[in-house]
């Protein structure tokens, strides 16, 4: 599992390491408090996919909604 901090990670590398560690829970094969640390990372990852997706879906509306007009 790479070091990086999870608020760098764009939603795509985020998704894939949410991905691989899923992947590891399901697998069965670590240890409690490995699965514990997989799972709180998930988490993690998981909030910051959704901050991600909602920060994108207000630009879509604000756009969409006349926000991003210049014609005045």
């Amino acid at each position: 599992m790479e070091n990086e901090n999870i608020e760098e990670l764009s939603f795509e590398e985020a998704m894939k390491q949410l991905q691989s560690l899923v992947s590891d829970l399901e697998s069965g094969n670590a240890p409690l408090d490995k699965s514990l640390e997989l799972f709180e990372k998930g988490v993690a990852l998981v909030k910051h996919c959704n901050e991600k997706l909602d920060r994108a879906e207000q630009k879509v509306k604000f756009l969409t909604e006349g926000g991003g007009e210049t014609n005045g």
